[in-house]
């Protein structure tokens, strides 16, 4: 719903087609259980304000001339849609896990059985992991664009100018403690996420076996020994902080941090690097695409702590797809998130 929210109001589109792949759904008003994507009832087409959602089929592409294809479905109807919309020309944002991961001891947490699993591996190695901040160049050309994990996003980018730039000491290990909002879970409810389990409650969960671990170590390009990573729910509805916790291989000053940061982020409009010793908070963030970095150093230069926030159904998700929308039809990445 925030990518429909999103889509909506996007001066370069036009009014999104919404489609859900349920036989026994139908079509439906959303504007009922979704009031924020309701009209005005001048411009939607059925007068009355409604915004609706039909059954999913090709022909109904076809006939609404849709050029783009977003993917909001588990991970398993994505491997299943993928190849006949690329093999009809469409180009697809795909925000499940389907797509992210190349390495296939990686993919197993997710279990896929492909039905044709050369055309399959094929897509693996073409789609572009949709991170702007590292691949902006691949996706602006790509027919397939796997849109990131909320908590990937928030640790790679939080890592990723130290890693590149060969500051970090990998082999003595990278702790990243990282806790989100429950609308990371997913919409549907579960006993874990049932209010009375989430309020004046904290957990951790998935230790050693999250499904976004995978894609960490393949963007960070590190082994699966040097990194240890433990998802925590938190007691409300959106946003993320990661506190990664790292070793430096020399004696490094806050300024030099402060200079990777910058440097690796400059003209990135979506990351925000805070002053040294300047940490982001989770409602700095929230409501917004932006990925909050910030950092301490400790007095002996070698121990880094670093921390990043984000709003986890946007830059982690729905505003994310944008931003790689934005990418591949020559946009600017700012366009529809401000």
């Amino acid at each position: 719903m925030e990518l429909v929210r999103l889509l909506a109001r996007h001066s370069r589109l036009e009014k999104p087609l919404l489609l859900k792949r349920s036989a026994e759904s139908g079509e439906g008003d959303l504007s009922a259980g979704f009031p924020s994507v309701a009209g005005n009832g001048k411009n939607n087409g059925n007068g009355n304000g409604h915004a609706t959602v039909a059954p999913f089929s090709w022909a109904a592409l076809q006939e609404h001339g849709v050029g783009l294809l977003f993917l909001a479905t588990p991970h398993g109807v994505s491997r299943e849609l993928v190849p006949e919309a690329l093999a009809r020309g469409l180009r697809v944002v795909d925000l499940s896990g389907a797509w992210r991961l190349k390495h296939a001891e990686h993919r197993a947490v997710y279990g896929f059985t492909d039905a044709d699993a050369v055309t399959a591996a094929e897509l693996d190695a073409s789609a572009v992991y949709g991170l702007p901040e590292l691949n902006a160049d691949s996706i602006s050309d790509a027919a397939l664009v796997a849109n990131p994990g909320c908590y990937a996003t928030s640790v790679i980018l939080g890592l990723a100018p130290l890693v590149s730039a060969g500051l970090v000491d990998c082999n003595r290990g990278i702790i990243s403690d990282s806790k989100s909002g429950v609308s990371g879970a997913g919409k549907e409810p579960t006993a874990r996420t049932h209010f009375v389990s989430v309020a004046d409650n904290f957990s951790a969960y998935s230790v050693f076996g999250h499904r976004h671990t995978g894609e960490i170590l393949e963007q960070l390009r590190i082994d699966a020994g040097q990194l240890i990573f433990t998802p925590h729910l938190l007691p409300i509805p959106r946003g993320i902080l990661s506190t990664i916790y790292v070793h430096l291989k020399r004696k490094s000053t806050a300024a030099e941090i402060q200079n990777c940061f910058s440097d690796f982020y400059g003209g990135k409009p979506w990351v925000r690097v805070y002053p040294a010793a300047t940490l982001p908070e989770i409602q700095f963030s929230v409501h917004t695409n932006y990925c909050d970095v910030g950092f301490t150093l400790a007095k002996d230069g070698k121990r880094l702590i670093v921390v990043s926030c984000l709003d986890n159904l946007l830059k982690g998700a729905a505003g994310q797809a944008v931003q790689n929308m934005n990418l591949m039809y020559g946009w600017h990445e700012s366009e529809g998130l401000q």
